[in-house]
């Protein structure tokens, strides 16, 4: 840390003033020891919401990789001790390894929930961020989400992945339900109940495509949470992998008839639907959009087995791009632009995540001997990848650094939790 102040005191104010305070990425990077007191409830606040404040709160700077949240049975500071700097003892947090100390503060008026937060920098004593957000005092994991995203733009100078959502299909028996959710996975909200639907994917407005069995045939579907499915792709023997463009106005899917699949485009509507890919014995499917909405990365076996393409959006310059293994599959295009995360399958026939850089083709390992792992999908900002595992029994859904470091179950209950797709931040308020 005395490293990095150092190099700080060397950056001109200017540059300074939009500077993150930490660099996430590079061989240098290291997380930030960082101490979270149990938040302290003033009038008003009870144990309960505290409680589940703490939970989410403490869950987002775990899971952001980019801190190294103390374990609090090592804290040696009174417990009572206050929110303001002359009120910490900073020794105390500095003799248990904290470089950086966050302390909140919740009190509930009504139907209001207030929560106060404060870093600290421990060698200095320096108050550095003071923030206060409200939420419905029936939400304090939203509060919790709120605050902790304030901390990760303080650090980073980039929104958080904390609000925002994702989707995914729970399987239930013979059923597979869609489902929208905080990117914790908490908070879910059931869009279909009962019969088959697969493979969701969040526009940037919110909406939700996928696949159902409805009518009893692989038709593409969107929906809004609360509203009602509206078909937008009835055509072809099956309609799948579905993806919005980044801007959300077009949609991108495999259509298979006969023998072969292909790649379409459309309006996000359905409407001027056209084939981009032709290989008449050929499969191609799993779309995914380049963040600048001009390429599209896919899966096809036209070079006989299957492997990740990248092509323009209109379909020309195919370019192969994995080369490694015979069975690479699922492909997400980073919001960076930089990676594209896949699944392969080895000789045991087990599933392992891997990125492959989009320009160079180096491709790098993200998981091993750890069961199957499947599905990735990047988070709103590129820093994390979320993906679905059976490493403990059923299949859960787990997320990693883009590195693959730092991986955590998400906080769900036990279950068969499917094909996540994590969709985009909200915009800064």
């Amino acid at each position: 840390m005395k490293a990095l102040l150092l190099s700080l005191l060397l950056v001109p104010a200017l540059v300074l003033a939009q500077a993150p305070v930490i660099e996430i990425s590079g061989a240098n990077f290291r997380p930030l020891p960082l101490a979270s007191p149990a938040p302290s409830v003033q009038d008003g606040g009870d144990k309960k919401t505290a409680g589940a404040f703490d939970t989410a709160f403490t869950y987002d700077l775990t899971a952001s990789g980019i801190f190294q949240v103390l374990d609090r049975a090592g804290f040696t500071a009174d417990a009572k001790e206050g929110m303001t700097a002359a009120s910490i003892n900073f020794s105390r947090w500095a003799d248990v390894g904290a470089e950086s100390l966050v302390k909140v503060s919740l009190a509930q008026d009504g139907s209001s929930l207030r929560g106060e937060m404060r870093l600290f920098n421990v060698a200095t004593g320096h108050e550095d961020l003071k923030v206060a957000k409200d939420a419905p005092a029936n939400e304090p994991r939203k509060l919790a989400h709120a605050l902790a995203d304030a901390l990760y733009r303080h650090f980073t100078r980039e929104a958080s992945p904390f609000l925002s959502r994702i989707t995914y299909v729970r399987k239930a028996g013979a059923n597979r339900d869609v489902y929208v959710a905080d990117w914790d996975g908490m908070g879910a909200q059931a869009l279909t109940r009962g019969g088959t639907h697969i493979l969701p994917t969040l526009s940037p407005a919110g909406q939700v495509a996928y696949t159902s069995y409805r009518k009893n045939r692989p038709d593409i579907y969107v929906q809004s949470p609360g509203g009602e499915a509206k078909a937008v792709v009835t055509n072809g023997q099956m309609a799948t992998g579905v993806a919005f463009s980044p801007d959300g106005r077009r949609i991108a899917y495999a259509l298979a008839e006969g023998e072969s699949a292909q790649i379409y485009v459309a309006a996000a509507d359905g409407s001027g639907a056209k084939a981009i890919t032709d290989t008449p014995y050929g499969l191609n499917t799993s779309p995914t959009w380049s963040p600048d909405g001009k390429r599209i990365a896919f899966v096809s076996n036209r070079g006989g087995s299957p492997q990740v393409y990248v092509m323009g959006a209109d379909g020309s310059g195919v370019k192969r791009l994995t080369f490694q293994g015979n069975y690479n599959q699922t492909p997400d295009w980073s919001p960076r632009g930089d990676l594209i995360a896949f699944t392969a399958r080895d000789e045991r026939n087990a599933f392992d995540l891997f990125t492959v850089h989009v320009e160079t083709g180096k491709v790098t390992r993200l998981t091993q001997d750890q069961g199957s792992n499947e599905e990735p999908t990047f988070s709103p900002n590129g820093r994390l990848i979320m993906f679905s595992t059976n490493r403990n029994g059923g299949a859960h859904l787990w997320v990693m650094t883009a590195e693959g470091n730092n991986q955590l179950p998400l906080p769900m209950e036990k279950g068969h939790w499917l094909t996540p797709d994590w969709g985009t931040a909200p915009a800064a308020k």
